[in-house]
């Protein structure tokens, strides 16, 4: 196989289809149910399907077949079929994953641009969803193509592109339920949903944190009143919220406090980090855009590493019931509300975080004050399970094939709830679970964008990794 031509091959059919798809699609405010209450009048994910669905069709695969499945009150899904090459027809099934919904637009783009206003500029194209996940339909359909035209193998393989990750995928079990028939039982799981340590060689996710989120409030009065008058007298809300989350994370350290919401991490990851640290020395910490004289959380980068991958940490997102700085008054607030992302180590399970959670929280208030935690999203992360030699083999020689450096395996710190589902659903498949959210690259914030080099790079190791597949699943037949 010839790695250059392979490489211009596809580059050619990124510049000339998938980009101009992208941009087309980046212009739409296809954001995701939990973020558009009203996505169904607004049609904005129809769109962004109908795109999707349009574009494979022009670019179909022999014997392709392709569906937008849609099932009563839920965000639809795009659904693919390509048969397997001749000659691998006996292979495992493999299932390729993506997603089309969108985060919401977020304050702080550069001038120029924007979420729904596409921008190359120095081999990046800027705009919402772009990277995060608008880009996988194209780079798998893209991989398959170019395996059919060079003639190499590959099994059949089902493109399942949801619209509703980023609200927790709390669509996708029904749709998994009632396409199970039509998936089979894939060998191979490729989701191309994740990040990248760097843009010089292909990166393996390895685990995924998962996510409790929801609101704790605090309430000290019927009414606000004169703090002059008030201040000793009543506690405020604000301190009582400052000591219910001292109860969950220790202030100094940033560390999560109850042992049942932490959990052992493998000697495998520890190794792995220590390795992904060595790699990517500071620009662990370094792709943040940290104010001047802001230091990271620990000085030793594995631990950094370690820290946004297996340890649950905690963030303030969202509160309500404080004034804007300009409308503050001397008034001692009746009450605050804060909304709180913790997320959690990969093998500790979200339901009953989220219980435990809401115990501490709302366990003899300071003062007697009305406290409540109400959880929303809770999604269990995920450990992948032990790599298959021929699939290590196979990433590590396409890392080396079109990016000219070895693959490298590191857990991520979001969470993908599709992979606890398929990892419970599918526990004999192999996972290559990967994406392009690299340095800077600034997923959910503002001025996200796709590194195209390196998505063009990926698109060519999906298709060696998916020949590798089809060619290990004959011979073990």
């Amino acid at each position: 196989m010839n790695a250059p031509k392979v490489s211009r091959r596809i580059a050619e059919l990124w510049d000339d289809a998938i980009v101009p798809a992208l941009l087309d699609y980046i212009r739409i405010p296809a954001k995701s149910p939990h973020f558009d209450a009203g996505w169904q009048s607004h049609g904005f994910i129809d769109e962004a399907v109908q795109l999707a669905a349009d574009w494979c069709r022009r670019h179909a695969i022999a014997g392709m077949t392709l569906e937008i499945v849609r099932l009563e009150g839920r965000t639809p899904l795009l659904f693919v079929e390509v048969p397997a090459a001749p000659g691998a027809e006996r292979a495992a099934p493999v299932l390729l994953y993506g997603h089309l919904d969108k985060q919401p637009e977020m304050s702080g783009w550069r001038e120029g641009f924007g979420p729904w206003n596409p921008v190359i500029e120095e081999g990046r194209l800027y705009g919402r969803g772009g990277a995060d996940d608008g880009y996988a339909v194209f780079c798998a359909l893209a991989a398959l193509r170019h395996l059919r035209e060079e003639g190499r193998a590959h099994a059949r393989c089902v493109l399942m592109i949801e619209c509703c990750e980023e609200s927790g995928s709390y669509d996708l079990p029904a749709y998994l339920e009632r396409l199970a028939p039509r998936i089979g039982a894939p060998g191979l799981v490729i989701a191309l949903d994740s990040g990248c340590g760097n843009y010089g060689q292909l990166w393996c996710t390895t685990s995924l944190r998962g996510l409790v989120n929801g609101v704790l409030s605090a309430e000290v009065l019927a009414e606000g009143v004169h703090s002059g008058d008030a201040s000793g007298v009543v506690a405020s809300s604000f301190r009582v919220l400052r000591a219910l989350l001292e109860r969950i994370e220790a202030a100094d350290s940033g560390m999560v406090k109850d042992p049942a919401l932490n959990a052992a991490i493998p000697p495998e990851r520890l190794a792995q980090a220590k390795r992904a640290a060595e790699v990517l020395g500071e620009s662990v910490y370094r792709k943040f855009p940290f104010v001047p004289g802001m230091r990271p959380m620990h000085a030793d980068l594995g631990e950094l590493v370690l820290n946004r991958t297996w340890r649950p940490m905690l963030a303030v997102i969202g509160a309500d019931g404080l004034p804007a700085p300009a409308s503050a008054g001397n008034v001692l607030r009746p009450g605050t509300s804060l909304v709180l992302s913790l997320r959690l180590p990969p093998t500790v399970e979200a339901a009953g975080a989220a219980r435990r959670l809401k115990e501490i929280l709302e366990a003899d208030p300071p003062y007697g004050a009305r406290v409540r935690f109400e959880s929303g999203q809770a999604a269990t992360g995920w450990n992948a399970p032990p790599t298959a030699p021929w699939l290590g083999e196979a990433l590590e020689a396409a890392s080396r094939r079109h990016y000219g450096a070895g693959a490298m395996w590191m857990g991520e710190g979001g969470t993908i709830p599709f992979m606890a589902m398929l990892g419970a659903k599918y526990p004999a498949a192999q996972f290559v679970i990967t994406g392009v959210l690299g340095p800077h690259s600034n997923a959910h914030g503002p001025n996200e964008f796709l590194h195209l080099d390196c998505a063009k790079r990926l698109t060519a190791c999906v298709a060696d990794v998916l020949a590798a597949q089809g060619n290990a699943g004959v011979s073990s037949a």
